[in-house]
This record gives structure tokens, sequence and C-alpha cells, in this order.
């Protein structure tokens, strides 16, 4: 089955139009070395080889950039396979979808020289037309975002289909289509909100170079919903948010997360808890988080008023609170 890649070309994808008339799509010299004969079958052993000397080449780079970069580059050179669809945003509000046609070769002195040969499509489609998901889903930050679970509307915009109404997500059948609205994007509100929650007082969600990476940050379990640290540099934290009531086994869930942050991602001096976010929970889970060391349990509030104003209009407001 294909996979469905997008691609940043540089960053705001300011070399996209090299990309698009040479025939290729590649990554920074972040990775500084060319990577032929040394892409190992699994992102964590090349991670594992090459963390270390990203932040040799790039003095004061946390290892959380570092690992977020190593695994960027093997996704390009070795994770995409020929015949994976790339889209590549041209930075004025249309994308170009490309087939990987070949293998992964360097080009040294160049902006981005870890590199994959692509059979670029000749028409763009628009931003506009795509769903809210999926407009959400490319404008997460970072080179590469897997976007393979939206192949079938991908396919229809390649094709010069804009996306139907029904695809954004509606569902005619929520009893209370407010709450509903805001829990689809309660990861997003959460993430824009951050600094006026409980968490936000003491942690702040991972940035490198002004741009959010913390949010769906990529482990060896699956992505982390938000990675956040301290102020105070010493304390990293692992966030799982779940819409609804969470189960006891999200506990089992969180503690592979932290071990990853623990065991790849934390420096020497650092230590790792975890934050459990979800309308509801239940005895199991309270009675597992008894004995799970360094996670606690928020459940979250979403409010949603009108206010009057003097005028015949109204404005409205929403509010996400989360208490422990």
């Amino acid at each position: 089955m294909k996979a469905y890649n997008r691609i940043m070309a540089g960053k705001k994808s300011i070399h996209a139009a090299e990309c698009f008339r040479d025939g290729f799509i590649g990554v920074s010299a972040d990775v500084p070395v060319d990577l032929t004969g040394r892409l190992h079958e699994r992102w964590q052993d090349f991670n594992r080889e090459f963390i270390p000397m990203v932040l040799s080449s790039q003095p004061g780079k946390s290892k959380v950039a570092a690992g977020l970069l190593c695994g960027f580059t093997w996704t390009l050179a070795k994770g995409l396979k020929e015949g994976d669809i790339v889209i590549t945003p041209d930075g004025k509000g249309r994308y170009y979808a490309g087939e990987i046609t070949g293998p992964y070769f360097f080009r040294q002195g160049t902006q981005l020289p870890h590199r994959r040969p692509v059979k670029w499509s000749n028409e763009p489609f628009d931003r506009g037309d795509m769903s809210e998901a999926l407009q959400r889903s490319t404008a997460s930050a970072g080179t590469c975002c897997d976007l393979t679970k939206y192949r079938d509307e991908l396919d229809r915009l390649i094709g010069g289909k804009p996306t139907p109404p029904a695809v954004a997500g509606a569902d005619p059948a929520v009893e209370d289509p407010v709450v509903f609205a805001l829990e689809k994007h309660l990861e997003d509100f959460l993430v824009s909100n951050w600094s006026q929650t409980e968490l936000g007082r003491k942690y702040d969600i991972f940035t490198e170079d002004g741009e959010i990476v913390g949010q769906q940050y990529p482990s060896d379990t699956g992505p982390m919903d938000i990675l956040a640290i301290s102020k105070d540099r010493k304390e990293l934290l692992v966030v799982e948010l779940k819409k609804g009531r969470a189960s006891d086994a999200v506990v089992g869930q969180i503690q592979r997360y932290m071990g990853y942050v623990l065991e790849v991602l934390a420096e020497d001096h650092q230590t790792v808890k975890g934050a459990i976010i979800a309308l509801q929970d239940d005895v199991r889970i309270r009675r597992a988080l008894r004995v799970a060391q360094g996670i606690t349990f928020y459940r979250y509030q979403i409010n949603f008023t009108l206010i009057p104003t003097a005028g015949p209009a109204s404005s409205s407001s929403s509010e996400f609170s989360a208490a422990p």
C-alpha cells in the first residue's frame, strides 16, 4: 500500500521551486554526512547512531530537537519507498504531489543534500480544497508528516476533484454539536491555549526555531500527543490526551512513552513525568494510577458561552480548563 507524506522543501518550503524543477525532494544537512550505505532498517537504530553526531556538530541543540531531525532524515532517505506519494507546498497556498521513483542519493554543498528522485505532477491543488482535518494535518510542524490516512481524499485532490463537504467530518447524530466541535479539535485547542492551563504555568511545549515540535512527537511506540519541558529545563513531561473517558490501558501507553523519553531524549540531569487528560476517569484507572509513579490525571472541562453586547450582534467564547 502506498504511503502519503507531506514533506517541506526547506523551512517554509523555500526550496520548493528547485525541487519541482529538478525532480527531487530533499532535507537539510542537519545530519552532516553522506548516508549511502549507512541507512539502518529501523529509524530507532539510525537515531541512536546519528543523534550524537547532530549534537556534536550543532552545540546547544537538545536531544529532542536532534531526534526529530534524525527521524525526518531517515523517513525521507529510507522510510519512504519507491511508489510512495510526496505532497509538498509551494509556499503560495498550493500543493504539488509527486511519486518517489528511486533510492536515496547525496548532493554535497547544496541546501537539501539528502535527496530522493520524484516525478512531480504538473497541476497543483489548493489548500482551500482540503477538508478541515487534512488542513490541520498538513499544517503540523516539522519536515515530514504522514498523511496516509487521508489517501482517498488526496487521490481526489491530485485528480483535480475538491473534497466534498461530507469528508470534513460532520456528524448529524451528535447530541451536542458545540461540545462535539470543540472536542474534535481538543488537542489543537489545548496547544493554542497552553499558557492558560494548569500545566502551562510550569511547562512549555517543546519548540525549535520558533515552531512547536512537541505536538505529535514520534516515539518507537507511536506519537506522543504533547511533549513539554519545565521552565527550569530539569523535567520533561509527556501528555496523553483522551476524548471522553480514559481506560486503564492509557497508563501503560503513557509509561511506554515516558520510558522512551527517559532512555532516548532526556539529558542526564532531567527527569520524566506524565500527565493524562480526559473528560472522565473510572475506578480501574484510579487504581492503576495509585501505583504508577510520576503520572498525574487531569479532567478537562469545556465551556462555551454567548455574551450579549449593546448592539444586535453577540460574541462567543470558549474555555478549556483541566483540574487534577
